[in-house]
């Protein structure tokens, strides 16, 4: 199996995470702890990057890739902070530093027991451009990664002007590419942006388009996802989803909307892949990927049991980035599978995104010795 490093470029969203440890009363719900006046008894604050920029990189980075990381922060003590954590992991060369704007930031409220909210200020993200991107890095890598265009303005507006510019420009230079999503506030301007148009317009410049179920589904398919939340009544929607009935639908869309490879993201439950025809990794400019591993058209992996569960933060993210990095470096479509899933199993024992992480030798040891999944 091959072992060459292979050069990836992860650029887009970053911020910086701060999620303050709530003491464990799973009988408690967020508005009767958020109550004005009251003064609520936390334990530590957990402190570490966000955005798909560290998440997603940093994780390639602790899997053994080559990864160059573009992100734009501020000069504010939140992107010195930022820096100071992306440099004890590896090089920053290719990040901007901003001085008109201020560094991303999101506050994570993970109460025990309940999903999680977030109070978020894109920053810098907002301002970011084609003009951001450092060509020579990108002209030497092997893949593209981008993430989280709806957190940043500059990539939605006028129906995704910015971002399909520089997926045509990355894809014409013969680097394999791959995009990733997040979740649309359907109060905020990127809830009024027509991201059914922006999709059809990027998705043919997209090798690999990796986004969550429910993102997706609220960005090409809003009447579904409105029958998703009544069905849920409260509760998280991937609890109520089928995956022959609601997930299926939204990859068939997506074929048609001109998508080549697809890894949907579906929380507890797994990931669902999906190819649009059996002979599209020939036409992707991954060297030495062995096409016949890959023929597949349609598969589900199911998600393995965590140890614990402490958060659920990043665990997408770096999924996606075991997922990339076992198809740059000579694994089956199975392995590739496996190992994300693994790897989302280990990311949500710890309230960071990377002090969970195995090597892709642990997971394997651990997927080896009967790792148990969950049963969908």
């Amino acid at each position: 199996m091959l072992r060459n490093k292979k050069k990836i470029v992860v650029a887009g969203h970053i911020c910086l995470d701060i999620t303050p440890k709530f003491p464990a009363n799973p009988n408690s719900n967020l508005s009767e702890i958020l109550l004005p006046g009251k003064l609520v008894q936390m334990r530590d604050a957990d402190v570490h990057t966000g955005g798909v920029v560290a998440n997603t990189g940093l994780a390639l980075n602790l899997f053994g890739a080559d990864v160059n990381l573009i992100g734009k922060i501020g000069q504010d003590e939140f992107g010195k902070l930022i820096l100071n954590i992306l440099s004890s992991h590896m090089d920053t060369q290719h990040m901007l530093v901003a001085n008109d704007t201020n560094t991303s930031y999101t506050i994570v409220l993970s109460p025990p027991g309940m999903d999680r909210t977030f109070l978020h200020n894109p920053g810098a993200n907002d301002t970011f451009t084609f003009e951001d991107l450092t060509m020579e890095a990108i002209r030497e890598a092997t893949l593209f990664h981008f993430g989280y265009p709806p957190l940043m303005k500059r990539m939605y507006e006028n129906d995704g002007e910015q971002l399909i510019r520089m997926f045509k420009t990355v894809k014409s230079l013969g680097v394999a590419t791959s995009l990733d999503m997040a979740a649309v506030d359907p109060h905020s301007q990127a809830g009024t942006a027509d991201w059914e148009t922006i999709l059809r317009r990027v998705l043919p410049y997209v090798d690999i388009f990796v986004p969550s179920v429910e993102e997706l589904c609220f960005m090409i398919d809003r009447e579904r996802y409105r029958d998703w939340q009544q069905r849920a009544g409260g509760r998280d929607i991937i609890e109520i989803l089928s995956i022959t009935g609601d997930v299926k639908p939204l990859a068939d869309k997506l074929l048609e909307m001109g998508a080549q490879v697809m890894l949907l993201k579906c929380g507890a439950l797994g990931l669902y892949y999906r190819a649009a025809r059996q002979d599209i990794f020939i036409e992707i400019s991954i060297p030495d990927l062995c096409v016949p591993q890959w023929a597949e058209l349609e598969r589900f992996e199911e998600s393995y049991i965590p140890d614990r569960v402490v958060s659920a933060t990043g665990a997408g993210d770096t999924s996606i980035a075991a997922f990339l990095y076992a198809m740059l470096h000579g694994y089956s479509l199975k392995q590739s599978l496996q190992l994300a899933a693994a790897t989302g199993a280990s990311c949500v024992t710890a309230f960071d995104p990377l002090s969970g992480l195995m090597t892709i030798e642990e997971l394997l040891k651990k997927i080896d010795g009967g790792w148990k999944k969950q049963k969908v």
